[in-house]
């Protein structure tokens, strides 16, 4: 089974190179206009067009096989040797672990250690109640 993976990931990686190499050769669709004018695209080793419908069918081609060996791939991921190997079930199948419960009477902030000084709490406290600012220090 190993031997089939690798085949196919060598295989994906040639179609993707290839289909990257031939995005990058074929022309944008301004270049008709300049081969109607004379700008020597006519001489190409395809012809006026068949080079873009060659290039295009090509692409096709090599997108065809990529999408195929990423099918492929997700086909052997997803058999029987790669269920046995997670456990066989999803994440969402597992059940969630126990939250522990807060202890009774315990206030949830508590435990966190005030970081004003004393005499700072209770004019803060004051000044909240009667809208004015806190005075600084």
């Amino acid at each position: 089974m190993q031997v089939w993976t690798t085949l196919i990931h060598v295989l994906q990686l040639l179609s993707a190179l290839t289909m990257i190499g031939l995005v990058l050769i074929q022309h944008g669709k301004g270049a008709d206009m300049g081969a109607s004018f004379g700008s020597g695209s006519s001489g190409s080793l395809f012809g006026a067009t068949g080079s873009a419908n060659f290039l295009s069918r090509s692409t096709a081609a090599a997108a065809t096989v990529f999408f195929l060996c990423t099918l492929a791939l997700a086909f052997l991921s997803n058999s029987v040797g790669g269920r046995a190997a997670s456990g066989g079930s999803s994440v969402l199948d597992r059940a969630a672990p126990a939250a522990s419960a807060p202890a009774t009477g315990a206030i949830p902030g508590a435990a966190i250690p005030s970081t004003l000084p004393a005499a700072v709490v209770p004019a803060a406290s004051a000044a909240a109640s009667s809208g004015s600012e806190i005075p600084k220090q």
